[in-house]
């Protein structure tokens, strides 16, 4: 199995957050990849049809992921997800973030373009499938008549500082009251600012649990501004079915 991380090109990159590819070229038997929140609404490409929750598609839209859940590939595959910044589904999609919150869909219902799935399945190489997924964000972004500065200005802020005190400070900077605070957050994110602050502290701390950056759990706990360990662990828990201690089982070598 292969992995990649492709840097986004210019072009998109004021709504890809990131690019990760996988190449599996040997699945004996059904290849599962978990899905945890990390605060990215995610456009997902499989080469082999793959199923989450009760739907079997090629190419799909992820909103907010709150709950976690499993993708299941049961053939060889090439993977591709664009991480989307938080606030891309309605600029670029034009469909409200809430309809989408823990409720992945298959691309083909509501897009415009239905060429995009056959082009990227007849396509030679992961190159290609590349360009033709920035191709057609390009193609969104360059139609995106909306201003969508201040909801990029509350997001930006709150992912790189999910501290206690980040909510009522961006508030404050936007002036505006709690209510219209909520309500941009719902219509943009699909969540409320609380919980997307709770998904961005968990988002942090996780990378930093998978960079092996730390000499024991409570320094990711306190580093990540969670009042102590037992916090941390409930709210892994939460967002993963696991502890971090299980986790850790499952992807270090024993």
């Amino acid at each position: 199995m292969k992995i990649y991380y492709p840097i986004p090109s210019n072009k998109i990159s004021e709504y890809v957050q990131g690019i990760f590819v996988i190449e599996n070229n040997w699945v004996t038997s059904p290849f599962l990849l978990p899905l945890f929140a990390n605060g990215s609404p995610t456009l997902l490409f499989q080469t082999t049809k793959a199923q989450i929750k009760n739907s079997s598609n090629y190419l799909t839209l992820f909103g907010q992921t709150i709950s976690p859940q499993t993708l299941i590939i049961k053939d060889n595959f090439i993977l591709i997800a664009y991480f989307l910044k938080p606030y891309s589904l309605l600029p670029l999609f034009g469909i409200s973030a809430q309809e989408l919150t823990d409720n992945p869909i298959d691309f083909n219902l509501f897009s415009k373009n239905l060429y995009l799935q056959e082009q990227v399945l007849n396509a030679s190489t992961i190159s290609e499938i590349l360009y033709l997924i920035d191709s057609f964000l390009f193609s969104l972004i360059k139609n995106n008549k909306s201003d969508g500065r201040v909801i990029k200005y509350a997001t930006e802020k709150i992912s790189n500082n999910p501290g206690k005190e980040i909510l009522r400070k961006v508030q404050n900077d936007l002036s505006v009251t709690e209510r219209t605070f909520q309500r941009l957050f719902e219509k943009n994110i699909g969540i409320s600012p609380k919980l997307f602050r709770k998904i961005s502290q968990f988002s942090k701390a996780f990378q930093q649990l998978n960079s092996k950056n730390f000499q024991n759990l409570s320094d990711i706990a306190f580093g990540n501004d969670y009042a102590d360990q037992s916090h941390y662990n409930r709210v892994f828990k939460e967002f993963t079915n696991l502890t971090p201690t299980e986790y850790l089982g499952l992807t270090m070598p024993s």
